[in-house]
C-alpha cells in the first residue's frame, strides 16, 4: 500500500551545514553546525535584521541551487519513489519552485509535487496532500505537525532542535535510522 510521504527539503534532504560555509564567508565567522542551537540565524551575524534579510534575499537562490544532499537522503528517497508518494513541503518562497525543480531534477529525485509556502507553517500543506507521514528538522514544526494531523513525525537530529518531543515525533540521526523507522511502521500499521 502506497503511503503518502511530507518531506521537508532544506536541513533534512539538504544537508543542515548547508549554510555554514555562506554564514562564515559574509559576516567573517568561524561556525560550525554544532554553534547553531536555534534555527534563527540572527544570534549568530552581528548585522541587523534588516541587513540579513537583504543579505538572504540575495544569497537564497545560489545557496539552494548549490545545497548539497544530506548523507543517504538520495538513495532512501530513490527506493520510496516507485512505493510510495513524495511530497516536498518547504517554507522557501514561490519564487524558487523552478530553482528547486531544477536542483531535484540534478539530483535525479522524483517527486509527487513540491508545495513551496513562503512560511514555516506547514500543516495545511501537509492536510492537503493527506500526508501520513512528515520529515523535518524544525523542532516546533515537528511538535505542531504531530499534534494537529495526529500523524508520526520523522525529526532530523542537529542541534538546533534539542527541545524535548512528545511521543509521536521520533527522533532519528539519519537517513538510514528513518528508513528503517518506516519500515517497522509499515510493516506493523
Amino acid at each position: 500500500m502506497k503511503r503518502r510521504f511530507g518531506i521537508d527539503i532544506d536541513g533534512t534532504v539538504t544537508c543542515p551545514t548547508t549554510f555554514v560555509p555562506y554564514l562564515n564567508e559574509a559576516f567573517d565567522l568561524d561556525i560550525t553546525l554544532d554553534d547553531i542551537k536555534q534555527y534563527d540565524f540572527m544570534p549568530l551575524v552581528t548585522v541587523s535584521e534588516k541587513e540579513f534579510a537583504a543579505w538572504f534575499k540575495k544569497m537564497e537562490p545560489v545557496i539552494y541551487s548549490k545545497s548539497p544532499l544530506a548523507a543517504g537522503a538520495k538513495e532512501i528517497l530513490k527506493s520510496w519513489e516507485n512505493e510510495h508518494e513524495l511530497y516536498f513541503i518547504s517554507a522557501r518562497g514561490t519564487h524558487l519552485l523552478e530553482l528547486t525543480q531544477e536542483w531535484f531534477n540534478a539530483n535525479e529525485l522524483k517527486y509527487h509535487d513540491i508545495h513551496l509556502i513562503g512560511s514555516h507553517d506547514k500543516i495545511q500543506a501537509a492536510r492537503k496532500y493527506d500526508v501520513d507521514i512528515f520529515f523535518e528538522d524544525k523542532h516546533d514544526n515537528a511538535v505542531n505537525l504531530h499534534e494537529e494531523l495526529k500523524i508520526p513525525v520523522i525529526l532530523f537530529d542537529t542541534p538546533y532542535n534539542q527541545e524535548p518531543i512528545p511521543d509521536g515525533v521520533i527522533r532519528v540521526n539519519n537517513w538510514q535510522e528513518a528508513n528503517e523507522w518506516v519500515r517497522n511502521w509499515i510493516e506493523n500499521s
